[in-house]
């Protein structure tokens, strides 16, 4: 798949930006966008740079928690699917003639 150029409006601006999925590229916009209009409003007298740089702290929270979550998920997943291939090992031995 090629990327094509995809123009989104985020915080009053319009960017033109490279992607092959244009639908994800457009949510990921209007999630920033999102971001940043909330955070603006909270602290209206902030500088843009600010506003988007505590937004971009306020993203990669929200990332690095979400990669947290996955990685305890994946932790509980290998242990539980440990647990299951002993179960079965245990009930094929059990079933092996003596």
């Amino acid at each position: 798949m090629s990327s094509k150029s995809i123009k989104v409006k985020i915080f009053g601006s319009e960017y033109p930006l490279k992607g092959e999925n244009e639908d994800l590229t457009k949510r990921i916009a209007t999630y920033v966008d999102s971001m940043l209009t909330t955070i603006h409003e909270k602290i209206p007298e902030q500088p843009p740079l600010t506003v988007a740089v505590l937004t971009a702290l306020n993203i990669t929270e929200d990332l690095m928690k979400e990669r947290e979550r996955n990685q305890q998920a994946m932790n509980h997943m290998e242990t539980e699917l440990v647990k299951l291939s002993n179960y079965l090992d245990n009930c094929l031995t059990d079933e092996q003639p003596e």
